[in-house]
């Protein structure tokens, strides 16, 4: 198989690539890789590279181009594809068992150099025709194996009757099959490790054919087996055999049978290798004998992976530890019968080891590539149980054989791991194996433990103070002053044990004033376990409900020494600041598990909270700053738990006058413990609002857990917060605009999320709370690009419009969005709109848009002045300051993510609010939107160019501007002049600088203002924006200067054509801009201008045409009888060439002209005095031969004139 292999070529995922011959090849295991692929880890044939395991989990074809012949040959015998292995299953088995032992039978010879090609040439085939045999089983399965309805009672065809049984038949042939080749591990006189290419031209030994054939067998039946269940999707069930269990063999248990020898057999071969080889070689020495093994490995995760995900099934992983932890049990009679017997000289470093290689082959994926970024099953809880085994065994030091991990385990305890070790010395039921697990010095603390706690029992306090005395006099001066690092932490769970069992403030003073013993040196140097024990005493202090009072002073001065110490230290001095750090960490964390570990507060505890916190929030960076904040976010839940659990008790019935006085002295010293908090703390949050020394998430955190503490407590905040101290926490955080959007956003979801704190706001009569959160809502959206109001890079990057913003502050912003949602007043909006709001609360840009629209369409419902009135104030309160939320934006650094946001929200808002905007109290603001976005002093500097990005944003947007500005103009409750000048500044300079370079009408189809005039199915007032439209072109686009045309004369022309096309043309419209259309054809020459001004005068004169028998439009006739008289006597042929192009449109209007042509000829001539001007009368006639019999008689009286 190996000799006439062609060039394999990798499956791509989409399984698509043309397939071929050679590609389809069966598939089979082979470690004799070539480099023909390209760098492949695995053979070409193999299954991974082959692509055979994609097809398998995916449920295709496994080899599409094979066995399509009607005929094939298998064992040498020529067999009917589609009926085969119905027909002859037995047979074809058969052959199949007789092929194997033919292949055992050749392991006998000799194979000296003589033979081994031919002895190869034998094994080769013989392994082929069985590999193939195996595959043809798997296409049968897939192509024509037809699932049988078992309640059909219709007669059935003989071949049919077959079919139905072949699922069973298979089922007992493969087990049969199975129980033929039995253990790989158990394959004879094979070594495992010779199974390599012995010669240049790859000719191996049968047994090498013989092993890899059984490798082939095994994967191969797990493939039919999961084939079989895929096609059927039910169980199904042999005849001729039980499993283990005595019950019937079915296609799932065999598989699951078979997969746990399989993996019995991996781990054994595994097991070999690793009793092999030298400890220090063990991590680099390579677990599988054969490459093979290695791709069947992979091939096992992959399947059992799969079938875990999508059926009811167990992991790989769950199967591999399964069966390790069987190696681990001591007693062999807890293993399966069905099992090898695997033994270990080291099965703890055995498990390490097979874990630690087979997690590496998770990085294969599918078709046998490595991929480094491939995602590792996690196997965690096996591992952990290895961890404290690893440990356990180890005298209290982590190690394993194989690998230098000595040393891990011996780290520093924690004050809280301090009292669990001696809590679990004091414990009544010991381990009965203690000694193998534990030191001496904690065997020797559980005996005194025991004896101690019996002998109290039993005879009151004297044997306690027997063992105190004995205890106390080996501590002297001198013994302190010995004291190792090991000494010192015996020294504290020595006297941890004894506090625990016996008097605890006896040992703790006791323990004290030994600790003043210690050479000052010493100190220094071990600080970090002397705080750690004298936590661990304070926190049994209140674990057993005890006053901390004379433990708390002395380690609260000593923690405000250090805090000073740390606040003028220099951030140079790394050393000293960590030494210091590592200190402070050590009274934070154990004054933290104090708080939350204290059934009750006592006085003694608002000493743990001294200034000490004040100077050291000061000298924090942001990592020390997290963990100190984090330890005020415990410690303040702690005392909102508590002071809910009093106030229950304090409202139960029947509480007597004793308890409810020390329920009351309880709510007092938790009232004084808050009020430390909020000396200590919150004035450092307050100072830092503005800043980004805090991360802005704790400092939103903190400031929100401060806010439901003032709810719960009000009486404890300070006094410049009285009376209303929730309001004034919320006007700080929520409500001021000068904080950052990130803190706000996170800030108000913690305090909406609040129902009890909402309702309270809501009804306490300051009536704005749900108009100022909605106002600072509507901020955050439009701040979302800004990531610092202070500094002076305010802006996030500018990469696009999804990523500029952080994920981490959207998705704080989605939250306050949906909890917004939920305020009754916004609520209330959107169902008197009757808007849908609730499907677009995912995205905060499209939800105030959504939101906007709803408060215009509430006020267009509203009927009352009064409530109309209320709702334009309800609506200003909500904008508040806008325009100095994007402010920002419109600074010299330009953005376009938030150029975008800024004039698409705004100019959403200018045409959602135009009623509102049109009320006197709105339009102040109107006109600062206008001024501040499309009017700046930058606009009104024609020369200059605008930025690309506020050009664009202004051109998607201004549609909205224009349809507002227009509604404001039509329903303004006071007609004002400024706001039409307004509009007509606007679209004057927005007109010019969307005109396009070329004067194509086809490039118009996007302008702006005309865009502005077509998406205006819901705005009624059309004319109105049109008719200012046409006034700002006769004003500014069609005025000469002198006899100098204006310019860009052409594109105007084409804007106004592109506006005479699209919207349907007014008289009056024609009345202003024709006399400039017509004046263009008279004075311009440019062939461009001509053609334009020429399709412009058509549609007018189309657009005033009427019937035949009707007179034409005065104002028409009126403009050309002007411009008659303005430029026939000096012009005449021009005008008489552009009245003949009106003539072919429409004759009567020219012919209501005649006496007006008739009678400026005669002043002409007249003017001259030269008598009759032949070549003026001819041009004349020409036109008049255009207007039929009116025109001709006209001809005659002229030609009968002498004057």
């Amino acid at each position: 198989m190996e000799n006439c292999s062609a060039a394999s070529t990798f499956l791509t995922d989409s399984l698509e690539l043309e397939l071929g011959t050679e590609w389809c090849k069966p598939p089979y295991f082979s470690c004799a890789v070539d480099n023909r692929g390209g760098g492949k880890h695995f053979s070409g044939e193999s299954y991974l590279c082959s692509g055979a395991l994609k097809r398998l989990i995916l449920n295709l074809d496994p080899l599409p181009t094979n066995f399509e012949e009607d005929t094939l040959e298998i064992f040498g015998i020529q067999w009917v594809t589609e009926t085969a292995l119905v027909n002859s299953s037995r047979e074809l088995f058969n052959l199949f068992r007789q092929q194997l032992y033919n292949l055992e039978t050749l392991l006998q010879s000799s194979c000296d150099f003589g033979k081994v090609s031919t002895l190869h040439c034998k094994a080769d085939n013989i392994r082929q025709q069985c590999v193939l045999f195996l595959h043809y089983v798997k296409v049968f399965i897939f192509r024509y194996l037809k699932v049988q309805n078992a309640e059909s009672h219709v007669p059935v065809h003989p071949y049919e009757a077959l079919e139905a049984q072949l699922p069973s038949l298979l089922i007992d042939e493969l087990h049969g099959l199975l129980l033929y080749i039995g253990h790989l591990s158990e394959l004879p006189s094979v070594n495992i490790g010779a199974f390599v290419n012995q010669n240049q031209i790859k000719l191996f030994p049968p047994s090498w054919h013989l092993l890899h054939l059984h490798l082939d067998i095994h994967w191969l039946v797990l493939e039919i087996l999961y084939m079989l269940g895929e096609k059927l999707k039910q169980v199904v069930y042999g005849h001729q055999f039980m499993n283990l269990a005595s019950d019937n063999l079915t296609n799932i248990s065999l598989f699951e049978e078979h997969c746990e020898t399989l993996l019995c057999d991996l781990i054994s071969l595994s097991l070999n290798r690793y009793d092999k080889v030298r400890s220090s070689e063990s991590l680099m020495s390579d677990q599988c004998p054969c490459l093979c093994i290695k791709e069947l490995w992979v091939l096992l995760i992959h399947l059992l992976d799969h079938r875990s995900k999508w059926f009811v099934s167990e992991s790989f992983w769950n199967w591999l530890n399964k069966l390790l932890k069987t190696l681990l049990e001591k007693s062999s009679d807890r293993r399966r019968s069905s099992m090898p017997v695997i033994q270990s000289r080291d099965p703890l470093g055995f498990s390490w080891w097979i874990i630690t290689h087979v997690a590496s082959f998770y990085k294969f994926d599918r078709h046998g590539v490595p991929d480094e970024m491939r995602k590792v099953e996690s196997n965690w809880n096996f591992v952990e149980e290895l961890l404290k085994k690893s440990i356990s065994v180890q005298n209290s030091s982590f190690s394993i054989s194989w690998l230098p991990f000595k040393g891990l385990a011996n780290t520093m305890k924690s004050p809280l791991s301090m009292l669990e070790m001696v809590k679990t010395c004091c414990c009544d039921k010991q381990d009965q194996e203690l000694y193998k697990s534990s030191s001496s010095f904690t065997i020797f603390l559980c005996i005194l433990a025991k004896v101690v706690k019996k002998a109290m029992k039993s005879n009151g306090p004297h044997p306690w103070k027997q063992v105190k005395g004995r205890v106390y006099s080996k501590f002297h001066q001198k013994r302190m002053e010995e004291l190792t690092e090991v000494g010192l932490q015996n020294f504290f769970s020595l006297f941890l044990l004894l506090a625990a069992v016996a008097e605890v403030e006896d040992v703790a003073s006791h323990v004290l004033d030994l600790l003043n013993f210690l050479k000052p040196a010493f100190v220094t140097s071990q600080r970090a376990l002397i705080w750690k024990g004298h936590m661990a005493f304070l926190l049994m202090y209140a674990q057993k409900n005890l006053d901390i009072g004379v433990l708390a002073e002395k380690f609260s001065c000593a923690f405000r020494e250090k805090a000073k110490e740390f606040l003028v230290s220099k951030n140079e001095e790394m050393v000293q600041r960590q030494t210091i750090w590592t200190l402070l960490s050590i009274y934070i964390d154990g004054v933290q598990e104090v708080f939350e570990t204290s059934y009750c507060l006592y006085p003694s505890h608002e000493k743990l909270l001294n200034d000490g916190f004040s100077m050291l929030l000061r000298a924090c960076r942001e990592s020390e700053l997290r963990t100190v904040l984090s330890f005020l976010q415990a410690v303040l839940a702690r005392i909102r738990s508590m002071h809910q659990q009093l106030c229950q008790e304090l409202q139960r019935d029947n509480v007597d006058l004793f308890v409810q006085s020390s329920l009351s002295a309880k709510e007092r010293h938790l009232a004084a413990v808050a009020s430390a908090l909020w000396r200590h703390f919150f004035s450092f949050l307050k100072s830092q609002r503005m800043s980004q020394v805090v991360p802005f998430s704790q400092l939103a955190d903190a400031a929100a857990d401060f806010t439901l503490l003032a709810m719960d407590m009000p009486s404890t905040a300070p006094s410049d917060f009285q009376p209303q101290p929730v309001i004034s926490i919320i006007q700080l955080f929520g409500w001021d605009d000068i904080i950052c959007p990130q803190v706000v956003a996170r800030y108000l979801s913690h305090v909406l999320q609040n129902s009890t704190l909402c309702e309270a706001l809501s009804h306490s009569g300051y009536v704005s709370f749900q108009a100022l959160t909605v106002r600072s809502w509507i901020r955050c959206v439009l701040q979302m690009y800004i990531k610092n109001l202070s500094g002076p890079d305010d802006l996030l990057i500018d990469k696009n419009l999804e990523q500029a913003v952080e994920k981490e502050y959207m998705k704080q912003l989605v939250e306050l969005t949906r909890l917004l949602f939920n305020l009754s007043e916004v609520k209330s909006i959107f169902s008197k709109a009757q808007v849908e709001y609730l499907s677009i609360s995912e995205d905060p840009k499209k939800a105030l848009v959504r939101f906007f629209e709803a408060v215009g369409v509430t006020y267009g419902n509203l009927q009352t002045p009064s409530d109309k009135s209320a709702m334009v104030t309800k609506s200003l309160e909500y904008l508040g300051e806008v325009l100095k939320y994007i402010k920002p934006y419109l600074g010299k650094k330009v953005f376009s993510a938030g150029l975008q946001l800024t004039y698409g929200m705004m100019g959403i808002l200018v045409k959602s609010w135009a009623q509102i905007f049109a009320t006197s109290k709105a339009q102040k603001l109107l006109f600062r939107i206008i001024d501040c976005l499309l009017l700046p002093h930058a606009v009104l500097q024609q020369e200059k160019e605008l930025p690309a990005p506020m050009l664009s944003a202004i051109q998607k947007s201004l549609p909205l501007y224009l349809q507002g500005m227009c509604i404001v103009c039509c329903q303004s409750q006071n007609p004002n002049a400024y706001l039409n000048q307004l509009l007509g500044n606007v679209i004057e300079q927005y007109i010019g600088r969307f005109l396009p370079a070329s004067p194509y009408v086809s490039d118009l189809g996007q302008h702006p203002v005309l865009l502005a005039l077509r998406n205006t199915a819901t705005i009624p007032p059309i004319p109105s924006l049109k008719k200012c439209i046409v006034q700002v072109i006769r004003k500014s686009y069609l005025e000469y200067k002198g006899s100098s045309p204006p310019p860009r004369l052409a594109s105007i022309l084409a804007f106004i054509l592109q506006l005479f096309k699209e919207t349907n043309t007014d008289i009056y419209e024609v009345e202003l801009l024709l006399p400039g259309i017509l004046k263009c054809l008279v004075l311009v020459s440019e062939p461009q201008v001509k053609r334009l001004a020429t399709e412009n005068l058509q549609y007018m004169v189309k657009a005033c045409q009427v019937g035949s028998d009707e007179e034409p439009s005065s104002q028409l006739t009126s403009v050309f009888r002007q411009f008659i008289q303005d430029y026939g006597m000096r012009y005449y042929y021009q005008v008489y060439s552009i009245l003949e192009t009106v003539a072919t449109l429409d004759q009567q209007v020219v012919i209501h002209l005649i006496s007006t042509l008739t009678q400026s000829l005669k002043d002409s001539e007249q003017k001259w005095g030269l008598g009759r001007n032949i070549a003026q009368r001819e041009a004349y006639s020409k036109l008049l031969s255009h207007l039929g019999q009116m025109g001709q008689d006209e001809m005659q009286r002229l030609e009968n004139d002498n004057t």
